[in-house]
């Protein structure tokens, strides 16, 4: 009976947390569905009644009156939402979200479907491939942000998907916009092209960046590479969420022996889309050619030790400070194992326009 019983709580305990999910999903999905209505309620009445843009602040203020304690429709959020409106009137995707609120608007005095069943009709209607999934998982904010970083609808919908698909908080997402990661996604310098099978290639091209963001860390630049790797580890959470999508956390320091002697990866992984192996080297300056042979070694030894017979051939990724692509690109396209070169950069640091402006750390530590 004791063991029924816990089953029976595992079994309710599942089923409650996969309801919540269900449940802030679907009410994300109808926030936005109710956002897209308002701002096309907006830009429709204010440009027949050739109202000013001020009445927007008029009409915050009698939405607060008549529903008291309302929350999410000041002035600047009813700005945001007509532009959420007005910036999905172009492209055949942007059609395909507008037809549903024509849906919605049609069925006024009877059941409203989901915004996903909404617009999964008109996707069956006009056979078109869209990932409503991804959009609606995102939230205001997130949306908000891509349409004021990105103009193009190719590149909307590329961080909208890698967003929804890889958990991106706010700051990954400003971060990888500013970092122009659409443009430069696949540019990782490596050897991938004559060391991976041709099943892997496009895969490890997209899964690896050419840049990481470790804001978590507040890094200096005396912190050597022991420092680096502890602030990692500390937050590995907070650094998988970083590096893209399937990676899992083997160790630090992952020890290796060969010949009676020991020798230690920094950070390991494996990821699950290329089912191998993947080994971070960290650096705390630029990069230098030995570094490419120190790693070209702990993957052979990986490959030979600790890969199963059943995985792809491991890979590995230098992760410094700086890097010259011409150096990185001479000094990998002989190895005949995969690795690639990334940088990394923390938003402590302070932009050279404003170092001159700000006392240093004695001048503040005297102010205190």
């Amino acid at each position: 009976m004791d063991q029924k019983y816990i089953l029976f709580i595992q079994e309710l305990k599942q089923n409650i947390i996969q309801s919540r999910y269900l449940a802030a999903r679907v009410a994300n999905q109808e926030q936005l569905l109710l956002y897209l209505r308002t701002g096309k309620k907006l830009s429709d009445k204010i440009n027949q009644e050739k109202w000013g843009a001020n009445v927007i602040g008029k009409i915050s203020e009698d939405l607060q009156t008549q529903l008291p304690g309302l929350k999410g429709f000041s002035t600047r959020n009813l700005q945001k939402m007509r532009q959420f409106y007005s910036k999905y009137c172009d492209s055949p995707i942007d059609g395909i979200v507008l037809n549903s609120l024509q849906l919605a608007e049609n069925q006024n005095n009877t059941f409203t479907p989901t915004a996903t069943a909404q617009i999964g009709k008109i996707l069956q209607s006009t056979n078109q491939s869209f990932d409503t999934t991804a959009f609606f998982s995102l939230s205001f904010s997130h949306h908000i942000l891509i349409l004021d970083k990105c103009a193009n609808i190719e590149e909307r919908m590329f961080y909208i998907n890698n967003a929804a698909s890889q958990l991106w908080s706010l700051t990954i997402l400003e971060h990888n916009i500013e970092s122009s990661l659409f443009k430069q996604h696949g540019q990782l310098p490596n050897n991938f092209a004559n060391t991976l099978p041709n099943s892997l290639k496009p895969n490890a091209a997209q899964i690896f960046k050419d840049e990481y963001l470790l804001d978590f860390m507040g890094l200096n630049e005396q912190d050597d590479e022991k420092y680096i790797e502890f602030g990692i580890t500390s937050h590995i959470k907070d650094f998988i969420l970083r590096m893209g999508k399937g990676f899992s956390f083997i160790g630090n320091q992952y020890r290796l022996e060969l010949a009676g002697e020991e020798f230690f990866v920094d950070l390991l992984f494996f990821n699950r889309y290329l089912q191998c192996l993947v080994a971070f080297e960290l650096k705390k300056g630029k990069f230098k050619p030995a570094y490419a042979g120190q790693l070209n070694f702990y993957l052979n030894v990986l490959d030979k030790q600790i890969k199963l017979p059943h995985e792809n051939s491991s890979i590995g990724i230098v992760l410094c400070k700086e890097k010259n692509n011409t150096v990185v690109e001479y000094s990998v396209k002989s190895i005949d194992k995969a690795m690639g070169v990334a940088t990394y950069k923390t938003t402590k640091q302070i932009p050279e326009v404003m170092k001159n402006v700000l006392p240093d750390t004695d001048q503040l530590a005297n102010l205190l």
